[in-house]
């Protein structure tokens, strides 16, 4: 897989990655004219272009389809290339287009094909049916050339231009008379309870030529296009203009469609091949807001490092002023607020198997996110390498079982449990299981649905093979050598007998602390989330990775001085149960981030649907649970008094 390549690759790659963009697998391709009768060709250029289709999407949908559920012109001799684990589960299916250029030869008006409909056709009624409903829908294509997407760019607000790496299939004028979606591109598009199919594509292949470099031919840095309707009324005469082609809703009498294309090369030596995805990124007006989050941020950052900064040296000061006044050895044996309860703070929590489960699976996905955010810092998982972020992060995820099993099983003999077993088990299975059970039901709904997104039998059984065969033995080594070590030795004896703990106030209870802790760690995120969420379900592309590890290093920051603080005023007033607190401190953020996760869906997203809203909730579900053992290594613990 790509993934495991980066990761073997990656001590040889730095340091030619420091100079140049070109990553494994990515090479540039030269394109020449094709050669004249008589003369040989270059070996070091191609002629042909191909173009590559891919999964259509909605946002008013979370399924999406393959290019051959929707009745489309196919390639005769359709072609797969291998698709690596990330693009699998996020359900990508590239395959061949009939879509063929050849380099520097412009095309006008060209048929591709031609699909007939006839009503009495029980078959075609099904596949005209379920085109309208993709253009109600407002499906998406996704086309691809030289591993480079065939953007539409049009006017946004302000004048600015967004380039947007799919196009409709068609649009939709409702019976009231509501234009919808991209039927607002044309005032044509006006006729009640009617789709119009865009069965024209105008396109513009741009190219960096060879002339004044060292290398042959021309290397293409862009490709955009234009989708039209026209209603082509001569079969064996096309012209592309006049009226656009209609689709009446009610499907009465016999209706051909035909499909066509044209392109053109422009010349464009502007562009570099390293940084043709720029203006694709740059059309993206979201660079002041990131920014922004990360001043939001950082002023959380400082008043949280200056309130326990500020504790620590005022604590500091009273106890020095304090002792300082005492004349008589019995004045200095009197201790106060936290040093009370020294005796008793180190007492094993209740539930220790699970909560040193949970910290030996915190560990493996904080350790995973880490490795995962810096790679594609430098560049090696960026959006032209497809399906790698996904790829890397369930590789390392395998990976990293033997230090999950490791903190599991030296936290539970550090809280003297005894069923070391059941703790290895629970630690290689229990939450692995939860997602994996999550997914599995998923899985089935898309299924039953003919989604693309359904992962086939053979990856099911090859993430479980990676789970049992890799991940659950590393586990298990972990454990071994976590139970071979001495507990973690703490600095005070424990006392037999429990303290009472005094009366808590509103404020020192358990679950106000719990709650008001992830507060602070989810203002930090929140605004990363919304770009997050919107590349997951409203197909837009992030890049900003720089931007997420900084945020992720925040996020460490403030969930620790979080949990500290709030630790510190429990302790003062003389509770000691703060195992348990000091864990759901941060891991409340993953419940802010649930209810933010529904507020998006109802007020961002306009998916309909019963099993389009289980799906977007059984996928948060699992985003939810991930975070919330993300942010387990990031609990503070008491100082020793």
């Amino acid at each position: 897989m790509r993934g495991v390549r980066l990761l073997l690759l990656l001590p040889v790659g730095l340091a030619s990655l420091c100079g140049a963009f070109y990553l494994p697998g990515l090479a540039p391709v030269s394109f020449c004219e094709p050669p004249q009768p008589g003369q040989e060709g270059s070996k070091d250029c191609k002629s042909q272009i191909e173009l590559f289709v891919n999964r259509l999407d909605s946002v008013e949908s979370v399924l999406p389809y393959e290019y051959d559920a929707f009745d489309f012109c196919q390639d005769a001799t359709e072609k797969r290339p291998s698709e690596n684990l990330g693009q699998v589960l996020f359900g990508e299916r590239i395959a061949s287009s009939p879509y063929k250029f050849t380099f520097n030869k412009p095309e006008t008006c060209k048929k591709v094909c031609m699909k007939s409909y006839n009503p009495e056709n029980a078959k075609d009624v099904s596949k005209l049916a379920f085109l309208k409903k993709g253009m109600q829908l407002n499906y998406q294509h996704h086309w691809i050339i030289d591993n480079m997407p065939v953007t539409w760019c049009y006017d946004v607000e302000d004048g600015q231009k967004y380039c947007n790496p799919g196009f409709p299939t068609g649009c939709f004028v409702t019976a009231a008379g509501r234009v919808k979606d991209a039927c607002v591109m044309s005032a044509d598009f006006n006729k009640k309870n009617t789709f119009y199919l865009f069965n024209h594509v105008d396109i513009t292949i741009m190219y960096h030529s060879g002339k004044d470099e060292n290398w042959p031919g021309a290397r293409l840095v862009a490709a955009r296009l234009e989708p039209r309707s026209y209603k082509h009324t001569e079969k064996n005469d096309l012209i592309c203009d006049g009226l656009p082609m209609e689709i009446p809703a009610v499907f009465s009498e016999k209706l051909d469609l035909i499909y066509t294309y044209s392109v053109k090369f422009v010349e464009n030596n502007s562009i570099k091949w390293a940084s043709r995805w720029d203006y694709i990124l740059e059309s993206m007006p979201h660079t002041n807001i990131q920014w922004f989050s990360i001043m939001n941020s950082l002023v959380i950052v400082l008043f949280l490092s200056g309130m326990v900064a500020m504790i620590l040296l005022r604590t500091l000061h009273k106890d020095i002023a304090r002792y300082n006044q005492m004349d008589s050895s019995e004045d200095a044996q009197e201790e106060f607020g936290w040093k009370l309860v020294h005796g008793d703070v180190f007492r094993p929590p209740r539930k220790g198997m699970l909560l040193s489960v949970f910290l030996g699976q915190g560990t493996q996905i904080f350790i995973m996110t880490f490795i995962t955010l810096f790679f594609a810092c430098l560049g090696c998982l960026s959006p032209a390498n497809r399906g790698a972020l996904m790829t890397c992060a369930v590789v390392l995820w395998v990976l990293l079982g033997t230090p999950a099993g490791y903190v599991s099983a030296r936290m539970y003999k550090t809280f003297r449990g005894e069923k070391w077993k059941t703790n290895v088990l629970l630690t290689a299975l229990l939450c692995p299981g939860v997602v994996f059970a999550d997914f599995f039901i998923m899985n089935l709904i898309l299924w039953v649905k003919g989604s693309s997104a359904a992962i086939p039998f053979g990856t099911l059984a090859a993430i479980l093979a990676m789970w049992f065969g890799i991940s659950v033995p590393l586990t298990f080594i972990g454990a071994y050598f976590g139970f071979k070590e001495k507990p973690i030795e703490h600095p005070v004896r424990t006392n037999q007998i429990p303290r009472q703990i005094p009366e808590q106030s509103f404020f020192t209870k358990p679950l106000p602390g719990i709650i008001m802790g992830g507060i602070l760690p989810f203002g930090c995120i929140f605004i990363q989330l919304f770009f997050i969420l919107n590349s997951i379900w409203s197909h837009q592309m992030y890049y900003m990775f720089g931007f997420l590890f900084l945020v992720f290093i925040i996020l460490l920051i403030t969930c620790s001085e979080a949990t500290v603080l709030l630790c510190y005023f429990h302790l003062c007033a003389e509770d000691y149960h703060w195992w348990w607190r000091s864990f759901l401190t941060s891991s409340f953020t993953a419940v802010y981030l649930f209810i933010y996760a529904v507020h998006y869906f109802f007020s961002k997203l306009q998916i309909t649907g019963t099993a389009s809203t289980i799906l977007y909730f059984g996928y948060t579900m699992i985003m939810v649970l991930i975070f919330f053992l993300f942010t387990v290594p990031d609990w503070g613990c008491p100082s020793s008094p």
